[in-house]
Parts: C-alpha cells; structure tokens; sequence
C-alpha cells in the first residue's frame, strides 16, 4: 500500500532523488505504469539511472548500465540538488514531528542518547534543496512525536522558525505517506495534518499513532488500495523476492 500511494504521487519527467527500500520501490513502480520518463538520481552518481531489475543499495551496478550520466557524488549534490534541478526527494527517519522535522541521528539527548542511528547522509540537503519532499514511514507514536530529539533534516518549522524565515529554497515534507493514511503539511502553519485515510483505517487509529493533537483536514479521502496490475509488477517484476515486500 505504502509502495504503491508513493508511486502516485510521481510525475511524469519529474526528476527524483531516490533512496534504497521504498522510495526505490515506488519509483520503480511508477516509471513502469505513469510516469516512464522519470528521471532517477541516486546518490552514488547514477543520473537518469534506468535499473533492469530492483536494486538493493545505491551502489548496485544495475544502476550504471543504461543511465544519462554517472558522476562524483559531490557532482550529484552541487550541480543537480543544490543548482534546483530536483524536483522530489525521498526521506524516511526513525523520528518525524508535528513540523515534518526529521531524525535519523539520535534517540534520546545528543551527548548521551539511548540509541545512535546511522546519521544524517544526503538527507539534511535533500530537505533543504529539493522541490518538494515526500517521507515514507509507519505510522507509530514512538515514530511520530511532537518534537524529534534531534533535528537532522529540517521540516516546515523548527524552533519557531519557519523554512522561509531560515532560507531554505525548497518546500521541504509536503506529504508523509504512513501505513495508515497520509499526513500532509498545512501551508500556512507548516504543521502536518490528516488529509485522507486508508480503506478500513479510522481517525482515532491515526490519532494514536501521533503523539501530538492531531488536526485532520476539512476535506478528509479515503486512498483506493492497491490496483491488480500495480500489485503484479510490485510482487511478481519488481520485488520477486521479496526484498521490500516480504
């Protein structure tokens, strides 16, 4: 489900900077039903990369047979993301905030945390440069709380400050595609809120998965499911063996 309402969010001839597990998966999947012209960046170098079967981490060859380019990352970030020529970014976190702030750093203080996660990467400068962000993540209070402990990748406001305040040229997380519903960034406040729920999910079923008053928008969808030739490519041509979708 998750896969699949992230690959509709895709345009087509958008240029997408995408990370392993997911948002791999989805881009994928909506290069091979709407949007062929897509055009993937992965941080490894691999521009316009056009994989002939799903790969399992940004350094996978199938990522270099085929592409428009393959460069120095350093080119990826200054010439393509910070030069504005990427139109979505994909995030994930252990931690997203009633702001779409994002960590991946630490859980608990920085100096002595509970838990040291595996760091910023390119995400601080894909949430600051990119277009528009999308973030994949399930839905749990432990995920979702008012406040991350560490900002790593900034959202819409971060101490009282908003993007534009900050400087930041891009839109940052508009949308937070959950294994429930979709949360999605209020323009005037920045703060996300429900917009629309998945079959058979309630209000209150995402509300428990927030650890903040949730607000839920005036207009509230319910997302279609998976479509079956969405679910053929994604078990049977993309994923086979179950890398993502096991």
């Amino acid at each position: 489900m998750m896969a699949a309402v992230a690959a509709r969010e895709l345009r087509d001839g958008e240029v997408t900077f995408v990370g392993i597990g997911l948002p791999n998966l989805a881009c994928n999947l909506a290069r091979a039903l709407h949007a062929p012209n897509l055009v993937l960046i992965y941080e490894s170098g691999a521009i316009g990369a056009a994989p002939d079967r799903l790969p399992v981490s940004i350094g996978d060859p199938s990522l270099v047979t085929g592409s428009l380019m393959v460069c120095p990352m350093a080119d990826v970030f200054q010439l393509f993301l910070q030069n504005g020529r990427v139109g979505v970014g994909f995030l994930g976190g252990a931690q997203i905030d009633r702001w779409g702030n994002i960590n991946t750093t630490v859980v608990g203080s920085y100096r002595e945390p509970k838990v040291r996660l595996p760091g910023a990467g390119g995400a601080p400068e894909i949430a600051v440069h990119a277009r528009r962000v999308l973030v994949i993540s399930r839905l749990s209070a432990r995920s979702f709380p008012a406040e991350v402990d560490f900002v790593t990748s900034p959202g819409q406001r971060s101490h009282g400050r908003s993007r534009r305040e900050l400087g930041m040229p891009g839109a940052g997380p508009v949308k937070v595609v959950t294994d429930k519903a979709i949360l999605e960034s209020d323009p005037s406040t920045g703060e996300m809120v429900l917009t629309a729920l998945y079959p058979g999910v309630a209000v209150e079923d995402v509300e428990r998965g927030v650890g903040w008053p949730l607000r839920v928008g005036a207009a509230l969808d319910t997302v279609a499911g998976p479509t079956g030739e969405e679910l053929r490519l994604l078990r049977e041509v993309l994923d086979p063996r179950g890398l993502y979708l096991s």
